[in-house]
C-alpha cells in the first residue's frame, strides 16, 4: 500500500443472504483528499459503506485502513482507529440539544471535547446559532449539518458521508456539500456517497462510478464531468 493511502480496498465482495450486493470492488482514498462514490439508488454505495465500517461482513477481498487489515475488526475498534461515519438519514437524537448531540459522540477529555465542538460550530455557523435547540426543532439541512458535525467529534482521519443531500431542497445541498473542502483542510479525508453527481464531482478530487455492485469507471473528478458515459447517465448530457 502506498504511504499516502489511508484506505485501500481490493476485490471486495459482500451481500445479504443469497444476494450479492458488491462484486470485487477496488478503490483507494489518500490522505488529504475527497473522493466521491457516485451511482444510482441500488448501485451498492451504502452497502460498501456498511462493509467499510463493519456492519456487514465481506465475503472476499481485502479492506485496509491506516495500514491495518480491518475486515474482521469490530466497528467500535474501527472508530478508534479514526473511521467516522455519517449514515444516510441523519439520525440525530431528537430530544438532545445541538451541543448535546455533539458531545455524546466525543471520545476525548473535556478540553478536547470543547475544542471539537467549537470547530464544528465554526464550520457550521447555523448550528452555533441554534446550539440550545433540540434535534427535532432543526430544519432538514441543519439536522444534516449536525449529523456531519457529530461524525467529526472522534475526530476521524477518514469520514464516510452517505447521501448527505438526500431529502434536502436544492438550495440546501450546496450549504452542506460545500463544507467538504473545509473538512479535508482540517485533516480529515472524505469518502462521499452521493446521487447528486454534479455536486459530488464539483466538491471532490476524484470519483468512482458504481453500477449494480461494481466500480465501472474512476478518475479525477474534472475528467469524469466531461466523460460521455457519465454525462449521459447522470448529468443530462
Amino acid at each position: 500500500m502506498s504511504a499516502a493511502a489511508l484506505l485501500e480496498i481490493e476485490g471486495l465482495s459482500a451481500g445479504y443472504g443469497t444476494v450479492v450486493a458488491l462484486r470485487e470492488v477496488s478503490l483507494t482514498v489518500a490522505e488529504g483528499e475527497a473522493v466521491a462514490l457516485i451511482g444510482a439508488n441500488g448501485a451498492g454505495k451504502s452497502t460498501l459503506f456498511k462493509t467499510i465500517v463493519g456492519f456487514l461482513e465481506p465475503r472476499g477481498g481485502s479492506l485496509v485502513f491506516r495500514g491495518r487489515r480491518v475486515a474482521r475488526l469490530a466497528p467500535e475498534k474501527r472508530t478508534r482507529l479514526g473511521l467516522g461515519y455519517a449514515p444516510e438519514g441523519r439520525r440525530v437524537f431528537p430530544g438532545l440539544t445541538v451541543r448535546e448531540n455533539l458531545e455524546v459522540a466525543a471520545t476525548g477529555g473535556r478540553a478536547q471535547r470543547e475544542a471539537l465542538v467549537e470547530d464544528v460550530f465554526e464550520m457550521f455557523p447555523q448550528l452555533a446559532e441554534r446550539r440550545g435547540a433540540r434535534g427535532w426543532q432543526l430544519s432538514g439541512g441543519q439536522q444534516q449539518m449536525l449529523a456531519i458535525g457529530r461524525a467529526l467529534m472522534g475526530p476521524p482521519r477518514l469520514l464516510l458521508l452517505d447521501e448527505p443531500s438526500l431529502g434536502l431542497a436544492p438550495k440546501l445541498v450546496d450549504e452542506v456539500l460545500r463544507r467538504i473542502p473545509s473538512i479535508v483542510a482540517r485533516g480529515t479525508s472524505v469518502l462521499l456517497a452521493e446521487q447528486n453527481v454534479a455536486k459530488a464531482l464539483h466538491y471532490c478530487d476524484r470519483a468512482y462510478v458504481m453500477e449494480v455492485g461494481r466500480v465501472v469507471l474512476s478518475g479525477p473528478a474534472a475528467e469524469l464531468r466531461n466523460a460521455g458515459a457519465v454525462k449521459r447517465a447522470y448529468l443530462g448530457g
